[in-house]
């Protein structure tokens, strides 16, 4: 393969010796076949995509350790996957425990690692040890070559078991590692296409993580064929830079603050916008924890306590005068990225950190280093107190708003809005809630529900945008307000969970520009202030379908043009030539209340999507570049994604 030429330099360090006595065995490869979903989260899309970051995960924990530069992610013609580093290579000794070579044992034994013992690796990422043995599990085959030792070694495998012994293949002046895998249909049944962009977005997170790593991710299938190549020798400022590149800054500097404790090390780079939402991601090992933990606790205790301290000294705050946790993070995009040796993750997809120690260093280093810096730049300290003291204000102005609302109600109850048709169970786990686009669908799926426990509340018009909003304008909004009012949980830093009636929050929008515009906006505002509703898994999409297809009295819908051509067939078997007819739905609103129940609203048969932190991240990073005042951005947004225009399908 041409591309591994590229990975020819062995990268510095090389001094330190990884061998066979550093791999440990904690257990057998069982059980990944049958529960794939208990290592790598599901069997579907996301599942699929996680197999590469498995694989990366330990080249880039060869770079954490200081021994790769490269990293090589590509999609090859066939489909297939390969993954090269230039990093020392996997140990082919033989391991102790086993008596068999470590690359052997690392590829089919769970829980068998460098990361164990502390010899190999002091800080890592990566599913413990069970990356590579899951991602061989799961391929229908998976080729590993070694290049260590001034040889090549290749071993091949197919799910999970060794089809060909471990043996030297060539010679080779460089170390590194390359693995060619392809994941198996028989457990990936929703698909095995790999998408390039996710990959490609993924890539580049990790590359702002590791300042100075360079990634390539390449396309080689027929008609997709395209690469980019990524290396951030700012790291996190320019992680930071990035993601405020559709806001305006309000200070020109990334403000950048580090530092380490024991074996433990962290950084945080932050900035403010002129907009009123925070985005703050943070990583552990360069692991993204969407539910966050103790890191950003330790972050957002730090920056509270320093603006008040710092507010208080230079005259803007008064006695007495406090400006909440909420306020100060108004318009901030931060990213905190720490490493340590024992990572503590809460459940197998690590979406949250647990250890406390790391939120004492991330205070400390927040507290001493941005109080030295606002002392260095009164300027900015004081645009950023300022834009803290107005959304203080605003959070005012929102509760007045608020209790305007329940003083124009009958005993300070919320009245259900006018459109909302309720349903009968009041136990909110049993109910489920349909956000309609449009008062044609609306009627159909109002005739067409079971309203022992489905309630439709229709959508019209144009939302507002919650780009340009604070909470105060969100409540006096008559489009959203339904919303608001129905869900009965409130928003912002009022939301309460235990006050929400539905268990279930299903958009359905039409399958066009329309109904995607009407999700990103429903998404963005349920990310921005009801961010529970997302973290708990109680949004979903439904999923309508696209085709109707007809022989005779017999119909049936597909959900995809795959499905269609399929059934099809299927339903030409006992004569080739009969007539098909195929109609494509325009919209939901053309379904009859019975069709509309059989195919998106019948717990027996429909599909639904849960909504995933990630794709309200998406969604929300989205809506910033089409509905923020920046040009440049949204104009590469089009271009970039014109050519997909073709098929709006969700």
């Amino acid at each position: 393969m041409e591309d591994n030429e590229i990975l020819n330099s062995t990268a510095v360090g090389s001094e330190n010796e990884y061998d066979a006595s550093e791999i440990q065995v904690l257990e057998g490869l069982e059980a990944v076949r049958k529960r794939p979903g208990m290592y790598i989260g599901s069997t579907s899309a996301s599942g699929l995509h996680h197999l590469v970051y498995e694989i990366v995960d330990n080249a880039i924990d060869e770079a954490l350790a200081g021994y790769c530069t490269e990293i090589l992610v590509q999609i090859n013609a066939d489909g297939t996957i390969t993954v090269v580093d230039n990093g020392r290579g996997i140990p082919v000794d033989i391991q102790a425990q086993t008596g068999k070579p470590a690359l052997e044992v690392v590829y089919t034994v769970l829980h068998a690692g460098g990361k164990f013992g502390g010899g190999g690796y002091k800080v890592s990422g990566g599913l413990h040890g069970v990356g590579a043995s899951v991602v061989n599990a799961l391929s229908e085959w998976l080729t590993v070559q070694v290049h260590r030792d001034g040889h090549v070694y290749e071993m091949k495998f197919s799910r999970g078991a060794i089809t060909e012994e471990m043996k030297i293949v060539g010679e080779t002046d460089h170390t590194g590692t390359t693995v060619t895998f392809k994941p198996d249909p028989e457990m990936f049944r929703e698909t095995t296409e790999y998408d390039y962009e996710t990959l490609h977005t993924r890539m580049r997170e990790q590359a702002f993580l590791n300042a100075g790593l360079k990634i390539r991710t390449v396309d080689l299938r027929e008609g997709r064929e395209q690469s980019d190549e990524m290396c951030f020798e700012g790291g996190i400022r320019e992680f930071v830079t990035w993601l405020n590149r559709a806001k305006d800054p309000i200070h020109g500097d990334v403000i950048y603050m580090s530092g380490t404790r024991d074996d433990s090390m962290a950084e945080v780079a932050l900035q403010y916008n002129d907009g009123y939402n925070e985005t703050i991601l943070s990583f552990a090992n360069n692991i993204h924890t969407p539910e966050g933990g103790m890191h950003e606790e330790g972050f957002r205790r730090a920056l509270t306590s320093v603006l008040n301290t710092y507010g208080k000294k230079i005259g803007m705050l008064k006695d007495g005068d406090k400006i909440s946790g909420e306020d100060c993070r108004e318009g901030l995009t931060c990213v905190i990225s720490v490493k340590l040796t024992e990572a503590q993750f809460e459940g197998q997809t690590k979406a949250k950190l647990g250890n406390s120690e790391i939120r004492t260093l991330v205070y400390n280093i927040v507290s001493d280093k941005l109080d030295t810096y606002l002392e260095e730049n009164p300027q900015v300290g004081r645009m950023v107190l300022d834009k803290a003291l107005t959304a203080n204000r605003a959070r005012e102005a929102a509760r007045k708003a608020r209790e305007s609302i329940r003083r124009k109600t009958a005993l300070g109850g919320a009245a259900m809005p006018d459109k909302l048709r309720d349903c009968n169970e009041a136990n909110p786990e049993l109910t489920e809630i349909y956000i309609v686009e449009g008062d044609s669908a609306g009627g159909s799926a109002t005739q067409g529900r079971d309203s022992r426990f489905q309630a439709i509340l229709p959508l019209w018009g144009k939302m507002l945008n919650v780009e340009k909003a604070r909470a105060d304008k969100v409540y006096g909004n008559d489009k959203l307000q339904p919303v608001i009012t129905a869900l009965g949980a409130g928003i912002g830093d009022e939301f309460d969970l235990s006050k929400l009636r539905y268990h279930k929050i299903i958009i359905m929008a039409d399958a066009d520009v329309d109904g995607s515009h009407i999700r990103t906006l429903l998404l963005t505002f349920f990310f921005r202030f009801m961010r529970p509703l997302i973290e708990r898994g109680y949004v979903y999409a439904a999923v309508p379908p696209l085709f109707k297809l007809t022989r005779g009295k017999n119909s049936r819908v597909a959900y995809t043009e795959e499905e269609s051509r399929k059934i099809s067939q299927e339903m030409r078997q006992d004569n080739p030539n009969a007539k098909i007819d195929i109609s494509r739905y325009k919209g939901l609103g053309e379904m009859n209340p019975h069709e509309l129940w059989e195919t998106t609203m019948d717990p027996e048969k429909r599909t639904l999507r849960r909504i995933t932190l990630d794709d309200a991240v998406a969604a929300d990073e989205t809506f910033s570049v089409l509905m923020g005042e920046k040009v440049e951005p949204r104009k590469e947004f089009i271009e970039k994604n014109a050519k997909y225009a073709v098929n709006l399908d969700y």
